[in-house]
């Protein structure tokens, strides 16, 4: 979950590096590195902290050179400290290396290389890459002699394939001033091609500035980059990758006036929702029309089970998923934690389709989830946000969700847009069974179509939000509760307050609160009930009533006009009034504000939460 980035070209490659980290601080920010090239061999800082901190270092020791890689950490071996900080060198100095993943065997392969004399100076598993990649350049190339760069990238060939886990790495090498070395395992790596000039980055973010041209590298990819050319291989032979162009621009990754990245995308999420009905909405026929899919349409329509798998905030939208494509459109539906379905020989009966959903298309459980389906002959369909993700690739089906860059590490656009695909999709196989009449088929499509506006009116009651922020962000503890397509949303409710305020909070069924959880519920334990008007009112509204008889503070997210709760509650936060089956995207708009204004006033960093980073590349 470390974020890389290399460059080499004609220009200085310090400014371009430090820049690019910034852009992928989102990715990691318990440490920083930098390394460059030039007439005097390598370049080398480091410092634990944050990227602003390596800036100061730097500024203080100024780097030269038209070559470089950079690193931002999230510490997996090794605690975070300068020592364990990237880049990392081999034994000889000479050869550094950048590195995102976990090399599992790492133990062994330190040992081995004790053995064989190597001395090593930091606790982490890179360090040991770098040995043991310098150990193979050094059995490659003769005494007296320097390296090539094909040395060099059959040396990285070699050492990869005695590591066992994932990884994306760049490579330098003193001796070799004109190039660099990337290759990939189960971490993401991108090249951006530029004029005289080459990238290497985690994800696109740090290449837009300068190109959008980029080639997405697949699993076992060796790259060699020069200023004005490269050269891919994949299993010790050329291989060709397409080169493909963002849509997006660098603008959309900026703060663009906004405190906060995760408020700017709050914010966005209307013109978002907006944008995707325009494109693919019919409403005089009550449907979807999804470009990726309409050639599967037929099969997708035959499917007879369908089992969602995604993890953390993905796993919610996969929750109200559940109730959309069992309510809307008749197929029975699971919900699996990839974390746990992966390590479980699980049987797929024959019609299932697997439905994968994550934000970067990166997230290794969820990866390693849809391979164990692919391995009973079952077919995927992916929900991701990134073009050219490894789980866009390895899906037999795609669907984007179309949020844009997010880059707050406590997802919210994402998060509704995930909510639009699947209520779309379950509207779409709902009219296509015979589940959902034209009739019924328009009324959703007009609710669908007001959805925006009504997201703007929560976000107009912004100051409301704050002032009930205020009076709570003290304490310490506090219960979620909601029920059917409102339960997932208490949950995302509760996972973004601990997010980003590192408040304790629990969601929770609103009937299984009696069932054990009531027994916390005193004047210093707020319960936040999602309780708009809708099927089940009436005995939320009784739910409601236990905690209110305990004497527990209650803060409601219920429907404008609601006059009857305001009477039961202490605060409400209001949200117009729509169908059932899409209160999801309104209810969750006033939480994340809320749980953004109380990490505001407890002093908290919503954008880099401690301990967290974005894309959960790792086990």
């Amino acid at each position: 979950m470390c974020g890389i980035v290399g460059y080499v070209g004609r220009r200085e490659a310090a400014p371009i590096l430090l820049d690019g980290l910034k852009r992928l601080e989102y990715r990691g920010y318990d440490s920083a590195g930098i390394c460059t090239l030039d007439g005097t061999g390598l370049q080398l800082r480091k410092c634990v902290g944050r990227v602003d901190s390596l800036i100061t270092v730097v500024r203080a020791q100024p780097l030269q050179g038209t070559l470089g890689i950079s690193h931002t950490r999230w510490a997996t071996h090794g605690l975070p400290s300068d020592t364990n900080a990237h880049p990392h060198l081999d034994q000889s100095g000479r050869l550094v290396i950048v590195h995102n993943g976990i090399i599992e065997n790492y133990a062994d392969l330190r040992r081995q290389l004790v053995e064989a004399g190597h001395h090593f100076q930091s606790q982490t598993d890179t360090e040991v890459l770098a040995h043991l990649i310098g150990r193979h350049l050094d059995e490659r190339v003769p005494r007296g002699q320097r390296p090539t760069p094909e040395q060099l990238v059959h040396a990285v060939q070699e050492a990869t394939g005695h590591a066992e886990g994932t990884y994306a790495i760049a490579v330098l090498h003193a001796d070799l001033p004109v190039c660099l070395v990337g290759a990939r395992r189960g971490s993401p790596l991108v090249l951006g091609l530029g004029k005289g000039e080459n990238f290497l980055a985690s994800d696109v973010s740090p290449i837009l500035p300068h190109t959008r041209r980029v080639v997405y590298l697949q699993d076992g990819d060796i790259a060699l980059l020069y200023a004005d050319r490269y050269q891919l291989w994949a299993g010790g032979r050329p291989v060709e990758r397409p080169v493909d162009t963002v849509q997006w621009s660098a603008e959309e990754a900026e703060l663009g006036g906004y405190p906060h990245y995760m408020l700017k995308e709050i914010h966005e999420q209307p013109g978002r929702i907006a944008d995707e009905l325009k494109r693919v909405l019919r409403s005089e026929q009550g449907w979807a029309e999804f470009d990726a899919l309409t050639p599967h349409l037929e099969e997708l329509i035959r499917i007879k089970r369908l089992v969602l798998v995604a993890c953390g905030t993905s796993w919610h939208a996969a929750l109200v998923g559940e109730y959309l494509l069992e309510n809307l459109a008749g197929v029975p539906t699971e919900v699996e934690c990839a974390s746990e379905m992966r390590y479980r020989n699980r049987p797929f009966e024959e019609g299932t389709l697997v439905l994968a959903i994550s934000q970067s298309g990166e997230t290794a459980d969820t990866l390693a989830a849809t391979r164990l389906a692919h391995e009973q002959k079952v077919r995927t369909l992916a929900l991701v946000n990134v073009i050219g993700s490894t789980l866009a690739r390895e899906c037999d089906w795609t669907l984007y969700m179309r949020a844009g860059p997010e880059i707050g590490v406590a997802s919210t656009k994402a998060f509704t847009m995930q909510l639009l695909q699947l209520t779309l999709l379950a509207l779409t196989l709902g009219r296509k069974r015979g589940r959902i009449s034209l009739a019924e088929g328009r009324r959703m499509a007009r609710a669908l179509q007001a959805i925006p506006d009504k997201m703007q009116r929560i976000l107009r009651d912004e100051p409301r939000i704050i002032r009930v922020a205020k009076k709570y962000y003290r304490f310490t503890d506090f219960l979620y509760m909601g029920r059917q397509y409102n339960f997932p949303i208490a949950l995302e409710g509760a996972l973004k307050l601990k997010e980003i305020s590192y408040i304790h909070a629990e969601g929770y069924p609103s009937a299984e609160m009696k069932h054990g959880p009531i027994a916390l519920i005193s004047p210093e334990f707020p319960s936040v009930f999602v309780i708009p008007k809708d099927a089940l009112y009436e005995k939320n509204l009784s739910n409601l009533e236990e905690i209110k008889a305990r004497s527990g503070p209650i803060i409601a997210v219920a429907t404008a006009g609601d006059c009857e709760i305001r009477k039961k509650v202490d605060d409400v936060l209001y949200i117009p009034p729509t169908l059932d089956c899409l209160q999801p995207l309104l209810a969750v708009v006033p939480l994340q504000l809320f749980a953004y204004h109380v990490a505001l006033l407890r002093g908290c960093d919503v954008d880099k939460p401690r301990n967290l980073a974005k894309s959960v590349t790792v086990e």
